[in-house]
């Protein structure tokens, strides 16, 4: 008996997300790196922390395939993109980053839509949520450097704004903590 209940479109969609989640995960992990070689260490950590988030979300596509009957692919790697060139060119990439891969997650909605899979449909909507905490947070980013000067930023509110991404929470929580009963 076949207990697969995803179809081969979706299978497949739900796949490549996951590789772009793990992709993400490795482009936040470089942007880490190139930030702590700079001397931003709290800012590096920051970039860490959501290297590990960002594989997560690529778990929980992982999880939800195989829940779901079918098999995800893993795929390899590229090389992540250049290093910054600045901290302003670090945080705009962020929020690229995040709006390209809200336009991904909408697609995937859209074709759970078409497909009148709503169990994936459903399943999304986590990430729908999670889409706009992550943009929001990129807009923080770029917000608090404009705060601290942007390109003319001084070395102590550079100093400051590394300490404080350093030791900050993370802000997305409600994404992050919903449940099946608590959406």
């Amino acid at each position: 008996m076949d207990t697969k209940r995803l179809s081969s479109s979706l299978e497949e969609a739900l796949s490549t997300q996951m590789n772009v989640e793990l992709s993400q995960s490795h482009t936040y992990l470089s942007y880490g790196i190139w930030a702590t070689d700079k001397g931003y260490g709290g800012i590096g950590n920051f970039l860490f922390r959501h290297s590990l988030e960002e594989r997560n979300h690529a778990i929980k596509f992982m999880q939800y395939i195989l829940n779901r009957g079918g098999k995800p692919t893993v795929t390899a790697l590229g090389a992540p993109a250049p290093d910054p060139q600045s901290l302003q060119n670090c945080f705009n990439q962020v929020f690229k980053h995040e709006v390209d891969n809200t336009e991904k997650i909408y697609n995937l909605v859209n074709m759970a839509m078409e497909e009148k899979d709503w169990a994936t449909w459903n399943f999304l909507q986590w990430f729908v949520k999670e889409q706009i905490e992550e943009e929001t947070l990129a807009m923080d980013l770029i917000d608090k450097l404009k705060i601290a000067g942007g390109d003319r930023a001084t070395d102590e509110s550079l100093f400051n704004l590394d300490k404080d991404l350093g030791a900050a929470e993370d802000d997305a929580e409600l994404a992050r903590n919903a449940t099946s009963e608590n959406p």
